[in-house]
């Protein structure tokens, strides 16, 4: 049992599409610490434990990186000054982590960063040399040769992301969940729902997530490709959906589609396998996870004549046969990937 943690976040929302998971997280880490301090880049609804507190930098209140710098210095100086901390936790935050390790190394507060990207930046440089401990998902999520990598596997809520035994869809689903980035390939899905029509499937493909300011000419672009191949009838933007709320989508699909070559695993994919969805991606990262299925699942970036070979293949089987791939590939995320193998590693062996 950790007494005191101070837990760096990036935005602490139960909301947010991408990141709401961390507010699970923190649940699940504050059964086995007695109080946990978060200060967060941002923060939207909280839904926490009540041993949980949150200080925001200001983010969310369109404070500006001065603002927030000052912030930053103002909460964990209080914070130092007022509490006795046994480890640091920063998740994806290898800048809080820099700005924080003077002070971090004269409290002699132990700190580990959670870094799971393929993006290397001179802040992650600095942050490997100065933190305690670097626990990533998985060796392709870590691209920094470093002694201080400790490998944990994925953070998955098995107990939410699982199964569901409802009656299944007459039409096949292709399911997509990520955000809107020319990164996730979703020009490559969309051409596959092309050719798919043109053999006369029957099919139809949701595709879930939103763009940022800087991708919405992309999201534009793909909905221009749905509609100038008369795609609309079997192609829906469902757009940004809550965190907790993505469950029943999953549900719902027949198959999860991820396209990304980001190069380390893809917390998404995982979370529809959990739910005992079948998976085809294009992440090389997966390459070692789905490695008995590779002839059905894993596809080359940028190929959608060989996606919709797989699709096919993928919607031949029947619904039978599809669950039991997908308790299959279940089994991999409960063994390897699950929140209470992650926290248990965390608190036991790492914080």
């Amino acid at each position: 049992m950790i007494e005191r943690l101070l837990l760096f976040n990036l935005v602490t929302d139960a909301d947010d599409p991408i990141l709401g998971f961390t507010t699970v997280w923190i649940n699940a880490l504050a059964k086995r610490c007695q109080q946990i301090d978060v200060l967060t880049m941002q923060s939207g609804r909280l839904e926490l434990a009540p041993n949980v507190w949150v200080y925001s930098v200001g983010k969310e209140r369109g404070y500006g990186d001065t603002r927030r710098t000052l912030e930053f210095y103002r909460i964990l100086g209080d914070l130092l000054r007022r509490n006795r901390y046994d480890a640091c936790f920063a998740h994806m935050q290898p800048l809080f982590a820099v700005m924080a390790a003077p002070l971090l190394k004269l409290y002699r507060i132990p700190t580990t960063l959670w870094y799971a990207h393929k993006s290397v930046t001179t802040k992650l440089k600095l942050a490997e040399k100065l933190v305690d401990h670097v626990v990533t998902a998985s060796p392709e999520s870590f691209r920094l040769p470093s002694r201080k990598i400790i490998v944990t596997g994925h953070g998955i809520d098995t107990e939410m992301f699982s199964p569901d035994d409802s009656p299944h869809n007459q039409v096949f689903t292709i399911l997509s969940v990520s955000r809107i980035a020319p990164i996730k390939q979703i020009e490559v899905l969309i051409e596959a729902a092309r050719l798919l029509k043109q053999q006369e499937q029957n099919f139809r493909l949701r595709i879930v997530g939103g763009a940022d300011s800087q991708h919405m000419v992309y999201e534009k672009q793909l909905r221009d490709q749905a509609v100038g191949n008369e795609l609309t009838e079997v192609v829906e933007f469902l757009g940004s959906i809550p965190y907790h709320q993505v469950v029943p989508i999953y549900h719902a699909a027949d198959v999860m589609v991820n396209l990304s070559n980001t190069g380390s695993i893809d917390k998404a994919v995982l979370e529809a396998m959990s739910c005992g969805l079948p998976v085809i991606t294009a992440n090389e990262a997966f390459t070692p996870v789905l490695q008995k299925w590779r002839a059905d699942l894993l596809v080359a970036p940028d190929s959608p004549e060989i996606l919709v070979e797989k699709l096919a293949n993928l919607a031949r089987r029947s619904p039978q046969q599809r669950r039991e791939l997908g308790c299959e590939l279940r089994e991999i995320v409960v063994r390897d990937h699950s929140l209470e193998r992650l926290v248990g590693k965390l608190v036991d062996e790492i914080l």
